[in-house]
């Protein structure tokens, strides 16, 4: 077992409809690499199921998780993120991992958690195409490539980008 990231912990937050390589590729690969990966949605041991028909079953509810417990977070794309930013204890925990410049990962419409938890002033990112207006008009510095890191954090498009973005994720994570 690949051991660069043991005893480090992600909390990686999911809604009904994510997009499914999204939410599972970065898991594994995080995984993969000896991190612990938890999942948290609106209730604990509750399943949601992905754009695709594939299931996610959360270990915590949004409202048990503390920034302080984990030393990155991933959001998910697909239609998830438009639900999620509605959450305000989803918005509170990425507004303090950003405070703690803890490594936020997120691709192709999770930008909109974002621009809700209102982080993205001067920063540099990308996304799906189509949330481009959305990220610009929130403030980011919008790039149409790959993957876009810019300090803590890490942006991705869509899911043939994600070999490009967990690269840079792990890389970045390592080294915090």
């Amino acid at each position: 077992m690949n051991v660069e990231l043991q005893g480090k912990k992600v909390i990686q937050i999911v809604s009904k409809d994510f997009e499914d390589l999204e939410l599972w590729y970065p898991v594994l690969r995080l995984r993969e690499a000896g991190a612990t990966v938890d999942i948290a949605g609106e209730k604990a041991g509750e399943t949601y199921i992905g754009k695709y028909g594939v299931p996610v079953t959360s270990d915590k509810a949004f409202s048990e998780v503390s920034a302080d417990e984990y030393d990155a977070i991933l959001v998910p794309g697909g239609w998830s993120p438009d639900l999620l930013r509605r959450f305000d204890d989803v918005l509170n925990l990425v507004r303090e991992m950003d405070k703690a410049e803890k490594p936020i990962g997120q691709i192709c419409h999770a930008g909109w958690v974002l621009i809700s938890a209102d982080i993205l002033k001067g920063r540099n990112v990308t996304s799906t195409p189509g949330i481009k207006d959305d990220m610009t008009n929130a403030g980011a510095i919008w790039h149409d490539e790959a993957v876009v890191v810019d300090g803590h954090i890490i942006s991705s498009r869509r899911p043939p980008d994600l070999p490009d973005y967990m690269r840079e994720f792990i890389k970045v994570f390592a080294e915090k």
